[in-house]
């Protein structure tokens, strides 16, 4: 029995060692082939990721400003005149002001470049005053931006004025100080003192502070020092045109 016994018992480890021989390489298999199916699944996303993206460029583009119209009288329109480079039609240009007190720019008027690029914008200025204006282009699919400062305008009203100044030398003006001959301002009745007046009279252009009161006859608003009435080119009784 017990030699029985062994021998089955041996047959039957013979038939294990045989059954795990044979069970192994199936589970290597399986293995490798659970590598490869990994492996070729993920090398596409891979692929995929490492192709950059293309990248637009947009060609360079250049305003130019031929022209401005830098004095007028409220209620007449500024102008300005230029060109955008490259050429083309349709191409949109804007007109900006800049806001007083150091604010921003603000659009006032639009126009489309005609086929050699050229522009035409005008502004109608209510106020009197000195404004900062530039040209502004926002750029397409194929154009970057660009804008060109274009300096500053000069907005005036008409003012009657006269001078003084002889006879009057040695006198203390209204805001202080001496009046003499070399003496630069002008007298008004309401402007607060220092207050910076520009006077524009046949192409010439001052600019001088109030230094004093009056002038108190008829309707005349300003009264010129005999300096500001040389620098000027003034007369002796006239208009002037005045930011203020």
């Amino acid at each position: 029995m017990r030699l029985k016994n062994l021998r089955a018992t041996g047959l039957t480890g013979a038939l294990l060692s045989t059954t795990i021989i044979a069970v192994a390489p199936a589970v290597a298999d399986s293995d490798t082939q659970s590598q490869n199916t990994t492996a070729a699944a993920s090398a596409p996303a891979a692929a995929k990721t490492a192709v950059p993206p293309p990248v637009a460029t947009k060609a360079s583009s250049s305003l130019t400003v031929s022209s401005v119209r830098r004095t007028v009288i409220a209620g007449k329109r500024v102008v300005v005149r230029g060109t955008l480079r490259p050429a083309g039609s349709g191409r949109a240009v804007a007109l900006q002001v800049r806001q007083k007190s150091g604010g921003g720019w603000i659009t006032v008027n639009h126009d489309r470049t005609n086929a050699k690029g050229r522009y035409v914008l005008a502004w109608r200025a209510a106020k009197t005053g000195t404004r900062r204006i530039r040209v502004h282009f926002g750029g397409t699919r194929e154009l970057s931006s660009a804008r060109h400062q274009a300096g500053t305008t000069r907005v005036y009203r008409r003012a009657l004025a006269s001078w003084y100044g002889p006879g009057l030398y040695g006198g203390h003006l209204a805001c202080g100080g001496t009046l003499t001959p070399g003496t630069l301002g002008v007298a008004n009745k309401s402007l607060p003192c220092g207050t910076k007046v520009t006077l524009h009279y046949k192409g010439r252009t001052v600019r001088v502070p109030v230094i004093d009161r009056g002038p108190y006859v008829g309707a005349r608003e300003f009264d010129l020092t005999a300096a500001t009435k040389t620098k000027l080119g003034f007369g002796s009784t006239g208009t002037v045109l005045t930011t203020r």
